[in-house]
């Protein structure tokens, strides 16, 4: 049989040799487009559900919350088995699935239900589906800080700034990048509008809080009315009622007293405030603002974070001046790394062989 597979090759060694470069072709063809990662993703079919429930403590979050929407889910198609976890403020509850189940009809399975469950939940409770990323989604981390090389002149930005900056300019434009499907954000503070008010003053114009949250609703919204038409046109007609700044805010007439109309100003102290918060982020013993990007299951780590680092480079030229962005962690390096490692085994290893 050898002399017989001998003697073809021999006397058509030209088919020979154009099978080889063939399959050449195709081994480089195939190696260009490899999905090469270096920790491979081994995470089972899983839809994570979390519900915020502030000032609810662990039992309260457990039996109110968690143990209701664990009650609604069970029962899926396809479903394997469920943990919970119920801490001061949040539930969480991941649904896990049989493998091979799609992840797409599994949120979809999911989602049917929370509608259910919402009704057997407190009043302003409402769950929500966390990303589609698992625990070796993060790919890309980053810090926002003030560029020592352009000072601004009224001083360096607050970490209230920075945190605007992450999550109106920055934020955004990375989730745009294909195969990212989240990006968080940690440290700074997220910008408010805070209304103090005064029980001492509320009482002598006899109002209460609820005047005061009725007041609020009702004056910071649009109203559209309608349109008149003229010459066989039509103008649309408006009432713009969002408040854009404290001035404003103050200026909200809660009542009258005796033909004098009563402004929150009156009652209630406007300041710009911030969200309280339960974490920061420092970078070289500064406070920061840090971004991690996720990346969508199933997608390849490498070039998301290469897609990553490309848009990066964007967003520093659209950045106002003074803030800077610099790469904390990327998966590419990572991956870089490995390839690099396991190159320099098998060239070593094909040495001794040879």
């Amino acid at each position: 049989m050898f002399d017989q597979i001998l003697l073809f090759s021999i006397h058509h060694r030209w088919l020979v040799l154009l099978t080889t470069f063939a399959m050449a072709a195709l081994g480089i063809y195939s190696y260009q487009r490899l999905p090469i990662d270096a920790v491979p993703d081994i995470t089972n079919v899983q839809v994570q559900v979390n519900t915020e429930a502030p000032g609810y403590s662990p039992l309260e979050a457990e039996q109110r919350i968690t143990l209701p929407v664990e009650v609604t889910l069970a029962g899926l198609p396809r479903l394997q088995s469920t943990r919970s976890l119920s801490r001061y403020g949040l539930s969480q509850v991941t649904v896990i699935f049989e493998d091979g189940t799609d992840i797409y009809f599994a949120r979809q399975l999911v989602n049917e239900r929370l509608q259910e469950a919402r009704e057997k939940l407190p009043p302003g409770i409402s769950p929500t589906m966390g990303p589609i990323a698992t625990g070796l989604g993060e790919i890309f981390m980053f810090t926002v800080d003030n560029d020592p090389d352009h000072p601004r002149a009224e001083g360096p930005y607050t970490p209230t700034e920075l945190r605007t900056v992450q999550d109106w300019i920055i934020k955004p434009q990375l989730r745009t990048v294909p195969g990212v499907t989240e990006v968080n954000s940690i440290g700074g503070y997220q910008k408010q509008f805070l209304v103090a008010p005064n029980p001492t003053r509320l009482i002598e114009y006899g109002l209460s809080l609820q005047d005061l949250l009725a007041a609020l609703t009702r004056n910071n919204a649009n109203v559209g009315a309608g349109y008149i038409e003229k010459s066989g046109e039509q103008y649309l007609i408006r009432a713009p009622g969002q408040v854009a700044d404290m001035a404003q805010i103050g200026s909200i007439v809660l009542g009258s007293n005796d033909g004098v109309p009563i402004y929150i100003r009156d009652v209630a102290e406007v300041t710009l405030g911030k969200e309280l918060r339960t974490g920061a982020a420092t970078a070289n013993g500064e406070e920061v603002v840090l971004g991690t990007v996720f990346m969508l299951i199933g997608e390849n780590s490498r070039a998301v974070a290469q897609r990553v680092t490309d848009k990066m480079a964007e967003i520093n030229k659209s950045l106002p001046a003074g803030v800077l962005t610099k790469t904390v962690y990327n998966r590419t390096f990572l991956v870089d790394a490995t390839i690099a490692t396991v190159r320099k085994n098998l060239l070593e290893g094909a040495v001794l062989v040879i």
